[in-house]
C-alpha cells in the first residue's frame, strides 16, 4: 500500500476526484465536491509534471483543498448572501409603499387590488373601486392599505 501511495499517477488521481465527485451527487452536501475539485486540479498537475516526487503531489494535494474549500466557505458567507431568500415566503412586504387602484371596492374594510397577474385582498377604509390606495404593511396574506 505504502509503495502505491509513493507512485501515484496523474491517472489515480483523476480517479480519485471522479470518485469524490460522485460521491457528492449523493448528498455529502458540498464538502467532496471542492475536495475533488482539489483531486482533479492535482491530477492534472501531475499529468504535466510526471516527475513529480509524490511528497509534492500531497501537498499541492492538501493546500488545493484547503483553497477550495476556503473559497466555497467565504463565497457562502459573504455579506448579503442571504438576502435574496429572505423575502422568499413575505412576498407582500416588496409592495409596501407602493401605489395600486383598487379592482374590487373595498367594502366592510376588505377588498381587492391587482398586482402584476395576481389579485391581493387588501385591508382598509370603505374605497370605492378605481381608488388609489397605498400599501403601509401586511398581515399575512392581506396587504394593509390607506387612500393615496
Amino acid at each position: 500500500m505504502w509503495d502505491y501511495l509513493q507512485h501515484l499517477s496523474f491517472w489515480d488521481w483523476l480517479a480519485f476526484g471522479t470518485l469524490l465527485l460522485i460521491l457528492e451527487v449523493f448528498g455529502a452536501g458540498g464538502y467532496l465536491l471542492w475536495i475533488g475539485i482539489a483531486a482533479a486540479a492535482t491530477g492534472v498537475l501531475a499529468f504535466f509534471a510526471p516527475a513529480l516526487a509524490w511528497t509534492w503531489q500531497f501537498l499541492a494535494f492538501g493546500i488545493l483543498a484547503l483553497l477550495t474549500v476556503a473559497f466555497w466557505w467565504r463565497y457562502q458567507h459573504r455579506p448579503g448572501a442571504g438576502e435574496a431568500a429572505s423575502g422568499l415566503n413575505r412576498r407582500g412586504s416588496e409592495l409596501v409603499g407602493r401605489q395600486f387602484a383598487l379592482h374590487d371596492a373595498i367594502i366592510g374594510g376588505r377588498g381587492k387590488i391587482r398586482v402584476g397577474d395576481s389579485l391581493w385582498l387588501v385591508s382598509g377604509p370603505d374605497l370605492p373601486a378605481g381608488a388609489q390606495v397605498k400599501v403601509t404593511g401586511q398581515d399575512g396574506a392581506v396587504l394593509l392599505v390607506e387612500p393615496a
